[in-house]
């Protein structure tokens, strides 16, 4: 098993989710193009358990934001490491993006994201 993948959870204002999937689906695309074998992103449901910590409680999300959990897989570390330089750099992203991280209608915030890269165990 020689699969990489970053992982990372963050809060999306409720009223956003629909925008932000719209945007998911395509950065999803390229991350694909630049070479993720899958790139995968969940809302929160069921997200509170006995005896652990919740993700809302960890990132302190508000009662009016969901939580966004999800992973990109690569063949391998390396190829993770170059698409971590080259995704940035794709002119689509920026255009992509910016409707986000606006601060005058702030849908992600970089700031409150939980994120590492993992490499296989089980």
């Amino acid at each position: 098993m020689k699969n990489y993948i970053d992982g990372f959870v963050f809060p999306i204002p409720h009223i956003h989710i629909d925008q932000y999937q719209k945007v998911a689906q395509q950065v999803a695309e390229i991350w694909k193009e630049h070479g993720a074998i899958a790139y995968q992103e969940f809302v929160g449901d069921d997200l509170h358990l006995d005896g652990t910590k919740s993700f809302t409680d960890v990132i302190n999300t508000k009662e009016d934001e969901a939580i966004v959990f999800g992973w990109v897989v690569f063949p391998s570390k390396e190829v993770r490491d170059l698409a971590n330089q080259k995704v940035p750099q794709d002119s689509r992203m920026a255009a992509l993006v910016e409707p986000l991280i606006n601060p005058e209608k702030l849908v992600f915030d970089a700031s409150r994201m939980v994120y590492g890269g993992f490499k296989s165990l089980v």
